[in-house]
């Protein structure tokens, strides 16, 4: 069964498959975990403490960007890169959407993430 889904909610599902995808290799992982323990971070000094060449790190780099966790100045000689950490909150909020959406009972009315947290917590 086919279902007609909006352009607007198709285009969001796109935009998060597409950040998802871009977290799925390990050592993109990795150099977020490196930018988020600091301000900036020059591209060498990523490199130096993974176990990639240069090229492969900015191709991870590069993919980061394009999803939007990492913003950067890549020209010049040392090209210097930061963790984007508004792009992550919204990646984790709609992601727990995602999760909450999918993971509903159909006979189960729909209630606010944090009310249903709240209530789990209280029946224990």
């Amino acid at each position: 069964m086919k279902q007609n889904v909006h352009p607007g909610v198709k285009a969001a599902e796109d935009a998060l498959a597409a950040k998802l995808r871009a977290l799925s290799h390990p050592a993109r992982l990795r150099i977020l975990a490196a930018l988020a323990e600091s301000d900036a971070c020059a591209c060498g000094d990523i490199v130096r403490n993974l176990p990639l060449a240069q090229s492969t790190v900015s191709e991870h780099l590069r993919i980061l960007r394009e999803a939007g966790f990492v913003r950067g100045e890549t020209g010049g000689r040392r090209p210097c890169y930061c963790l984007d950490r508004e792009a992550v909150r919204q990646l984790g909020l709609d992601f727990d959407r995602l999760l909450a959406a999918i993971g509903r009972d159909k006979d189960v009315p729909k209630e606010p993430p944090a009310r249903r947290v709240r209530k789990s917590v209280e029946e224990r």
